[in-house]
């Protein structure tokens, strides 16, 4: 275990590393924040978010909680979003989730959490649609890391829900929103393929939030 006083001496090794590379390093930092990408993970301590992608500082926004949750009622993550695409007008929007998550494991338990009960029904909600699929799976750890992969689907579905990224992506064709899977056994990345156009067009069905009237067209077609 590193100790508390080691955490400052590395970071005063961190900060004399990369003034060796780069004496303007921190200089640019402070300046401004342009990144591509908002994530949105797991809190996880073994995913760590900006090495898995190969990307530095400032060139990723991130939100992490448990279980790469994103319920429409917590503020939290939808002023993240609303940040990120509206100010910082990132073009991509990453949920990654992470097989062998704790917080979908415990979701998968009939016991009484205690607070973590009312986080944790998002996910036992997402089994509760797919339970047909992930009944079918004998395998209790295939169905786990099934129901990782589902948590991540449904969760990118609701970033798509959000009336910042739907008017954004219709005034600008960006944001796109995708769902991953981070492999903790092997470090891969798993892109989970989500079709971002395919999902928005059919979800706005009930969820247009851009004014541009695709609910009231879908219903005239009926």
């Amino acid at each position: 275990m590193t100790s508390y006083n080691q955490v400052f001496e590395n970071n005063r090794q961190w900060i004399a590393s990369k003034l060796a590379t780069d004496a303007e390093f921190f200089e640019k930092m402070a300046d401004s924040q342009t990144p591509e990408y908002l994530y949105i993970g797991c809190s996880d301590s073994r995913v760590p978010t900006n090495e898995i992608m190969g990307l530095g500082a400032g060139e990723v926004f991130v939100h992490r909680n448990i279980a790469n949750v994103v319920p429409n009622t917590d503020l939290n993550v939808m002023a993240v979003i609303n940040y990120a695409v509206v100010h910082l007008e990132v073009k991509h929007i990453v949920v990654c989730g992470h097989y062998n998550c704790g917080g979908v494991k415990a979701a998968m338990q009939p016991k009484d959490l205690g607070i973590l009960n009312p986080w944790l029904r998002n996910i036992r909600d997402v089994y509760r649609l797919h339970m047909d699929e992930l009944n079918a799976i004998t395998d209790e750890h295939d169905r786990y890391n099934r129901l990782v992969e589902l948590n991540v689907q449904e969760q990118a579905i609701n970033v798509i829900k959000t009336a910042a990224v739907q008017k954004s992506y219709l005034a600008k064709g960006y944001p796109v929103v995708h769902g991953w899977v981070y492999d903790i056994k092997n470090g891969q990345l798993k892109d989970l393929e989500i079709d971002f156009e395919g999902v928005l067009h059919e979800i706005q069905r009930i969820y247009d939030l851009t004014g541009s009237g695709m609910m009231q067209k879908d219903n005239n077609n009926q």
